[in-house]
């Protein structure tokens, strides 16, 4: 891989942005979560296998319903409590994530650290399923789409705006206008393999695309954006 070289304002903390899912993650979390559900005997196999393919066809394709794939994420697991959901997760960690994580991918973020830039892994995937991939990284922050809590329970729908496409601009600014130290748009850099992220790609001084699905290697190929591989 080559090394990536961007000039900082030395008025502001250059912003380092991560894709997670088949991009940081040799595969996708969300999907992997519904096969994990089907090992657990949570879900119906057949049927749930067959939605969740679907739900991933359409993020592959851009026309996911987000809100409809995070309802269908969650329900199964909303009767369960905080410590059961915990001990769930610990379990799928082990047994679907750890293996999808690129050494190559840590290395990229730890270089990123060590340049004291600020480095966020954001993701249209849920805070549930994300958090504690998040600190297998070790970023400093994470921007996941947030989950409506009743009671200590989640109630499958979504918090304030989705993660996903415009949205990840949207909570991308929304976060840096909410923090002391200043961050600025125009010294950042963002990694990702999919054409659901173009709106934020587009607003990067740096747009890099990692293993990317075809048509954001169209985009990136014409545009003269990096292409590389963490694989």
């Amino acid at each position: 891989m080559r090394e990536i070289i961007v000039m900082k304002n030395p008025m502001s903390t250059r912003l380092a942005l991560f894709d997670l899912d088949n991009t940081l993650l040799a595969g996708d979390s969300d999907h992997a979560w519904g096969e994990f559900l089907i090992t657990k005997k949570l879900v119906d196999e057949a049927s749930h296998r067959k939605t969740n393919d679907e739900y991933y066809n359409d993020y592959r394709a851009g026309k996911l319903d987000v809100h409809a794939y995070v309802r269908f994420t969650i329900t199964p697991i909303l009767s369960l409590s905080p410590e059961e959901r915990s001990d769930l997760h610990r379990e799928f960690m082990d047994t679907f994530i750890q293996p999808m994580v690129l050494d190559k991918a840590q290395k990229l973020i730890n270089s990123h650290k060590q340049a004291s830039d600020c480095c966020i892994i954001i993701t249209a995937t849920n805070e549930y399923v994300t958090g504690p991939i998040a600190k297998i990284f070790n970023v400093h922050h994470l921007l996941a789409t947030e989950l409506k809590i009743d009671c200590g329970q989640f109630t499958g729908e979504i918090l304030g705006i989705p993660c996903f496409r415009e949205g990840k601009f949207e909570r991308l600014k929304l976060w840096i206008s909410s923090q002391t130290e200043s961050y600025d748009l125009t010294a950042s850099i963002f990694y990702s393999d999919s054409i659901n992220d173009l709106p934020l790609l587009e607003k990067v001084t740096q747009a890099i695309a990692v293993d990317p699905d075809e048509s954001l290697r169209q985009i990136a190929q014409t545009r003269n954006w990096e292409i590389i591989s963490l694989r």
